[in-house]
């Protein structure tokens, strides 16, 4: 709804800026308690417009640096409003129009915005998630390689530890799970052992010797673990599962997108529907009348 008034922004402005210096009047004790910050020709920034700031930061320099910021924004958009009169004609009347076009659609918008959250319920059941994923499968083919792994990073020099590590890693015993989630949290600098999360390899190699490896297809198909050092450091990588760029990601990994989906559709519904009571109310109260 508000697509048609975002080029009337700048306008908008432009005349708010502009007409909170042309009609304030101050005596002299007010300009004395209110003093000028900043001028452009006949417009002048005061001590009171910069009140704001305050209530958004923690400390004194911060204060000091977003008001020198906000002076020097309104500097800027002074100079563009002389510079925009001296070039062009405005049709005032229009602009008012417009203006007025731009407020009535902000007050619609935010009149909606609260209606949606005193009345939109969040929660989107199991069967909504999954009979929108099986009806949108296609939409979500993976741009990326997304991976199930277990990660460890050790020291190198750790010999006996290491050797102890692998062998837990190479063990298909649902029990040694629990032994090598004990060694990582006591041992290791850096582990991810959460095995039902899906994640994109890309960000489990990061900082890794891995994340320069050239070929990452033909070093998941070919390996179930794969361990790689630097200098200092050795690291593990556990494949439990993958799927390469163009396969359709498993559920759990695109929950979160279609709970957002199903909730945004949620929020449209409820505007339709605000927007149809009102409008059948008014036609039975006779509120409105369509000449032909």
């Amino acid at each position: 709804m508000l697509q048609s008034t975002n080029k009337y922004l700048f306008l908008a402005l432009m005349i708010s800026i502009s007409s909170c210096d042309l009609f304030k009047f101050k005596s002299l004790e007010d300009a004395e308690e209110d003093p000028i910050i900043a001028s452009v020709g006949n417009h002048n920034l005061r001590k009171s417009e910069l009140a704001f700031i305050k209530g958004e930061t923690n400390t004194a320099e911060d204060s000091t640096n977003i008001a020198g910021r906000y002076v020097q924004s309104w500097i800027r958009k002074q100079l563009m409003i002389i510079e925009a009169g001296k070039s062009m004609s405005f049709d005032e009347a229009e602009i008012n129009r417009k203006l007025l076009d731009y407020k009535y659609a902000l007050m619609v918008y935010e009149f909606e915005k609260k209606y949606v959250e005193d009345n939109l319920s969040r929660e989107i059941t199991q069967k909504e998630i999954e009979d929108y994923y099986q009806a949108n499968q296609a939409n979500f083919s993976l741009k990326e390689i997304i991976v199930r792994t277990n990660f460890l990073k050790t020291d190198i020099a750790a010999t006996a530890q290491n050797r102890n590590l692998e062998k837990l890693l190479r063990s298909n015993n649902p029990a040694d799970g629990s032994a090598l989630r004990d060694l990582a949290s006591k041992q290791a600098s850096n582990y991810f052992l959460e095995d039902s999360t899906w994640v994109r390899f890309e960000d489990i190699i990061i900082n890794t010797p891995l994340a320069n490896h050239a070929n990452k297809v033909e070093l998941l198909r070919n390996n179930k673990l794969i361990i790689t050092d630097d200098e200092r450091y050795r690291y593990y990588f556990k494949i439990l599962e993958y799927k390469l760029q163009d396969q359709f990601p498993p559920l759990e990994f695109v929950r979160d997108e279609i709970t957002k989906i199903l909730t945004n559709r949620k929020r449209i519904v409820l505007v339709e529907q605000l927007q149809k009571e009102i409008y059948n109310r008014a036609l039975e109260n006779e509120a409105f009348t369509i000449y032909e």
